[in-house]
């Protein structure tokens, strides 16, 4: 069963957001991951970069499938999670621990277009 953390916010893109004041750590839910399998390489922005909501900020490979990384909301970039360059595998093992960004938010209203943790549940089931 796919789990998913009722203290975060979802994307249609199955990527999760953890709100925490003026900033948000972006990272890529169970589902996600369990849908490419085992990721096997990373791509990610550099600490700086500015991204609109929506835009590609990075792209996900697995033995399976490549897919792009999608901002769920706009902003700064200002940390990157260097260790997932070397250690890919650790979004299968931990996709809620292992972040992806984190953001300084630009936009705080377009958290309201995000799915719950119940909406995303439903939104899952729908695809299995």
């Amino acid at each position: 069963m796919t789990k998913i953390l009722d203290d975060l916010h979802y994307t249609k893109d199955d990527e999760w957001v953890r709100v925490e004041g003026e900033e948000a750590t972006i990272g890529i839910s169970d589902f996600a991951q369990d849908s490419l399998s085992d990721i096997v390489y990373l791509e990610l922005p550099g600490e700086g970069e500015f991204f609109g909501i929506h835009e590609t900020f990075g792209v996900v490979e697995s033995v399976k499938a490549a897919a792009d990384l999608y901002m769920p909301i706009s902003g700064d970039i200002i940390a990157v999670n260097s260790d997932l360059q070397d250690s890919p595998d650790q979004l299968n093992s931990d996709p809620y621990g292992a972040w992806l960004i984190r953001i300084k938010i630009s936009n705080s209203k377009e958290l309201d277009d995000l799915m719950d943790a119940a909406a995303y549940r439903a939104y899952c089931e729908e695809r299995q």
